[in-house]
């Protein structure tokens, strides 16, 4: 009895449903993956994400080798390969992790159909979330929910798996296993400067770091941008190569475990919001914003949004970050994101499609969630005006020293803390001094920002009104 694993965005062999289940009913075992182009060409395609995903799976392919294994490697619509190689090493089942996403959703259809119609058994498992089935979350009513709070309180009761070690010993597929590509083969370049590395080994020892020297101080820390006392696990969890499950399993009690257990739920969240609205991949979760709220047609303000040219030191260092690491601190991610679409008033989905070119970590349901969670057109129930953030503010709540600002935004190395919030309030004298000339050297303010405010507020209530 032979079965094929699908791997998609689970690529680890800790903690993984599908390939324990595979092993339990089967004699042998062949691990797959599928480069598909309507992915890697599609309207998220991704350099950066690309190089990521390539890195974690040559990592995958050491880590199955190590059991006596390999990774098949093929290229093409997954429904179509992977009928070929059931064929090929007579396959009686697939089994894979399922996703929530529609393009996700459409591809395991597509699958179930081709290899179902030929006699093969298709069995999907979790994996990909910390809860089991987040789809099946839902209110006393029945309905799945649409506010964070209550969704976090159920989730807290779910039921959890256990969690499952790596297998000891795989045996080869029995066929020519192809090869991980390179980037430029599949015709993309890397789009940012210094990523980090991709793969299980790397996110393992990641997480493992996280939780001996940083996670203790995550409630109080995670938002310091100077200090930079996040996880940085986004990525390894966008590509499955860390499990969200046995990351919950080693946190203890404590205020920075409760905390980031919180952010693991915000993902399910995310996921289970997406899974029944998909919809939201093109349109405003709220009924009353779609096709009511008018946004800017403004080009040279969205070139310097994207490039970090906007004049606001806060807003720059978050944008030039994206552009270097391919990731972004969340608090820069929301700053970033309000400056988008309220200060500027342009349209969210440019945001969010700038961010999926370049992350690393981007996922269509987290990504999605949190720009229209700062858009304010999405499942968050406050109103507009608590989600219009003064970049100065913040920097002087969560980057009081200047460092975020100051390691991202170089030509502001030498202003003095006092201006550095706002450099265009620098005397001349001043400016000439520290050789960062307001205009020349660093761009003078793209708005003003209390009139923008207002602008946005009005937009807001005219669209309100529109959709009511």
């Amino acid at each position: 009895m032979t079965a094929l694993v699908w791997f998609r965005r689970d690529l680890r062999v800790h903690d993984h449903p599908a390939l324990q289940a595979a092993l339990e009913r089967h004699e042998e075992v062949v691990p797959v993956f599928c480069l598909d182009d309507r992915l890697l060409a599609g309207r998220h395609r991704s350099g950066s994400r690309t190089q990521f995903m390539l890195e974690c799976l040559h990592d995958l392919d050491r880590a199955l080798a190590q059991r006596g294994g390999r990774l098949v490697v093929r290229h093409g619509p997954p429904d179509l390969q992977l009928l070929d190689l059931a064929r090929e090493v007579g396959a009686q089942a697939v089994h894979h992790t399922y996703d929530v996403s529609p393009f996700a959703r459409r591809r395991a259809e597509a699958v179930y159909r081709a290899l179902r119609g030929v006699g093969v058994e298709v069995h999907g498992h979790p994996g990909l979330t910390v809860a089991d089935d987040v789809r099946a979350i839902a209110t006393a009513q029945g309905q799945p929910y649409s506010v964070f709070t209550p969704f976090y309180r159920a989730w807290l009761a779910q039921p959890r798996r256990p969690v499952l070690g790596a297998p000891r010993r795989l045996g080869l597929p029995g066929v020519d296993p192809g090869q991980v590509p390179s980037l430029a083969s599949l015709g993309l370049e890397q789009e940012v400067h210094d990523p980090m590395v991709g793969g299980e080994t790397a996110g393992r020892r990641r997480l493992d770091a996280f939780l001996r020297s940083q996670v203790h101080r995550y409630a109080d820390a995670h938002d310091a941008l100077g200090e930079d006392r996040t996880s940085r696990l986004s990525p390894y969890l966008r590509f499955g190569c860390v499990s969200p499950r046995a990351i919950e399993n080693r946190l203890t009690e404590g205020d920075g475990q409760t905390a980031f257990r919180r952010q693991l739920a915000w993902r399910d969240f995310y996921a289970q919001v997406l899974f029944h609205h998909p919809e939201n991949a093109f349109s405003e979760f709220q009924a009353r914003y779609r096709g009511t709220l008018e946004y800017r047609e403004d080009e040279p303000a969205f070139e310097a949004w994207r490039y970090g040219r906007t004049g606001f030191p806060l807003v720059d260092a978050g944008m030039r970050q994206l552009l270097r690491e391919g990731w972004m601190h969340n608090r820069a991610r929301l700053v970033v994101g309000s400056f988008l679409t309220k200060d500027l008033g342009i349209d969210w989905r440019r945001g969010e499609r700038w961010f999926m070119r370049l992350l690393i970590d981007g996922d269509e349901a987290n990504n999605n969630g949190n720009w229209q969670w700062i858009a304010s057109v999405g499942t968050d129930p406050q109103p507009v005006f608590r989600r219009i953030y003064n970049p100065a503010l913040h920097m002087e709540r969560h980057d009081p020293e200047g460092r975020y600002v100051r390691r991202h935004v170089p030509e502001l190395g030498n202003v003095p803390d006092v201006y550095l919030r706002e450099p265009w309030t620098m005397p001349e004298e001043v400016q000439r001094t520290v050789g960062c000339r307001i205009g020349v050297d660093y761009p003078a303010p793209l708005l003003d920002r209390s009139s923008a405010r207002e602008r946005a507020l009005d937009r807001y209530r005219t669209a309100a009104a529109r959709g009511a």
